[in-house]
C-alpha cells in the first residue's frame, strides 16, 4: 500500500459520543497507515480537541489534528464512488448486503482504479440508521460471533483497517475485481435525485405525502442495486422536473 492509495479512503465517523473513540480510531488508522478521518455530527462538537481524544490517540496527533468535522453526511461521501456503511444488523431495505471479505475487494478494486472511498461507522449505541444507510452503495458487516456480534466503535476501525492494508498491498487479479465503479454517480447525488423524485411524484399524485407507504425505501432499494451512472441521474431529473412542470402548468 502506498500513501496516494491511502489518501482515497475516508473513514467516516457519524455521530460518535465518546472523545476516547475518536481518539482511539485515530490512532488505529496512523498505525495501519491511513489517515482521512471525518467526524459528522458528533455529540460533542469539537470532540478531537477533547482532553481524553487526544490522550487516546497517543502518537497519532497529527490524524486527529487534521480530521475533518462537519454536520453533513452528504458532503462526506461526496464524489466517492463505492461508500460502505458498517452494521451488523440486518434491513427490510437499504443497499446491497456484503460481507466484509467480499467488500474489502471492491475497496480494492476503486482504490488501485483511482476511485474514492468512504467507510461509514454509526453511532456506538445506536449504529447506522436507515437515513446513514441510504447514502451507501454497500451494507457490510463483519464476520463475528453471531451470539454477540457488537465491536467498540474503535476496534472495529482497526479490524478493517488492518485488514485492507493487507488488502492494498496486494496486487489484485482479474477474478478478484469482478465490478468496474468508474462512471457511477457518488451517493449524495442519487440521494437528491430521489428528493427530486419525490417531489415529482407528490405533483402528479402517485404518491400522497400524508400515506407514504414505502415507495421511497423501495426506489431507493432498487436504485442502490442498480448502481446509477452520472447520466442516470441526470435523466431520472429531468422526468423529476417535468413532473413538476405539469403540475404548475
Amino acid at each position: 500500500m502506498n500513501a496516494n492509495q491511502a489518501q482515497l479512503l475516508r473513514w467516516v465517523l457519524v455521530q460518535t459520543s465518546h472523545p476516547g473513540n475518536v481518539g482511539s480510531a485515530a490512532r488505529a488508522l496512523k498505525t495501519m497507515g491511513f489517515g482521512d478521518l471525518r467526524l459528522v455530527d458528533p455529540k460533542i462538537p469539537g470532540v478531537a480537541h477533547q482532553a481524553e481524544a487526544i490522550a487516546l490517540a497517543s502518537g497519532a496527533g497529527d490524524v486527529l489534528g487534521a480530521c475533518q468535522e462537519s454536520l453533513s453526511l452528504e458532503s462526506s461521501v461526496q464524489e466517492c464512488s463505492l461508500v460502505l456503511g458498517l452494521t451488523s444488523r440486518d434491513r427490510e431495505f437499504g443497499p446491497p448486503a456484503l460481507d466484509w471479505n467480499a467488500a474489502r475487494l471492491l475497496v480494492g478494486a476503486a482504490i488501485q482504479g483511482g476511485q474514492k472511498v468512504a467507510l461509514l461507522f454509526g453511532p456506538e449505541r445506536t449504529g447506522l440508521d436507515n437515513q446513514h444507510l441510504s447514502l451507501c452503495t454497500h451494507r457490510v458487516w463483519l464476520d463475528a460471533n453471531p451470539l454477540y456480534p457488537s465491536l467498540n466503535l474503535a476496534q472495529a476501525v482497526m479490524v478493517c483497517a488492518y485488514t485492507l492494508r493487507e488488502t492494498l498491498g496486494n496486487k489484485l487479479t482479474e477474478s478478484d475485481i469482478s465490478v468496474d465503479l468508474k462512471g457511477y454517480a457518488d451517493p449524495a447525488a442519487v440521494a437528491a435525485m430521489l428528493d427530486h423524485l419525490k417531489e415529482g411524484l407528490e405533483s402528479i399524485g402517485y404518491l400522497d405525502p400524508a400515506n407514504p407507504k414505502k415507495l421511497m425505501p423501495r426506489l431507493q432499494a432498487l436504485f442502490a442495486r442498480s448502481r446509477l451512472h452520472k447520466e442516470e441521474i441526470d435523466l431520472l431529473r429531468g422526468i423529476a422536473k417535468q413532473m413538476l412542470l405539469k403540475k404548475s402548468a
